[in-house]
């Protein structure tokens, strides 16, 4: 076999482990935990379906590769829950020593493209990397308001700490960060949502 098509054989494989990443956040209707794997689909549909609403233009493709790849790096560094303060800690050095041995399976010319892509979307500097961080902030949130806020619930989070993280959201598209503060609001007022860290 082609030494080329070799690595890129083992590399397809390598990926396959991200199935077996559960998150922290639950499927839509109260379902089980989801995988890395579904997220990064999910979020890959949703930045084609919402690319109308990037606050600058973007090159969509780059935009849905970005997600498709951005947690490939929890097959080795795990999950870190958005609000785990102790993990987030180590995480950068974590994902980092993942990347260069799951990327470095590919081909080199593959591997410098996606590490430069996956470095990208980490850097926040481009627009395309601005509106994926978007989706990446919007697919949980819309799960767990799917879920009455049952994530939230069971992690002890309060609104204070979901705004901090939805910040960055505005950074990718103004209109979707509209919607989280309207999803936001209201699952407060449900009381799906503790509206202050003080609370705790």
């Amino acid at each position: 076999m082609d030494e080329r098509l070799e690595r890129q054989l083992a590399f397809s494989l390598e990926i396959d482990k991200e199935k077996n990443i559960f998150r922290q956040t639950s499927l839509s209707g109260h379902g089980r935990k989801e995988n890395d794997a579904e997220h990064a689909w999910h979020m890959a549909i949703m930045a084609y379906l919402f690319r109308e609403y990037a606050n600058e233009k973007v090159d969509i493709a780059r935009v849905m590769l970005m997600c498709l790849i951005h947690d490939i790096v929890e097959i080795d560094a795990g999950d870190t829950y958005a609000y785990d303060t102790e993990r987030l800690q180590s995480q950068k050095e974590r994902e980092e020593r993942a990347k260069q041995r799951i990327f470095s399976l590919l081909p080199e010319d593959q591997c410098r493209e996606l590490m430069a892509l996956f470095d990208e979307f980490e850097a926040y500097e481009t627009p395309e990397s601005r509106f994926a961080h978007a989706m990446d902030n919007l697919q949980p949130l819309i799960l767990n308001h799917s879920n009455e806020g049952g994530d939230w619930k069971e992690h002890q989070v309060s609104a204070d700490q979901v705004y901090r993280r939805q910040e960055k959201t505005k950074l990718g598209s103004e209109i979707l960060y509209q919607l989280t503060d309207q999803l936001l609001q209201e699952n407060i007022r449900k009381g799906n949502l503790r509206a202050r860290e003080e609370e705790e």
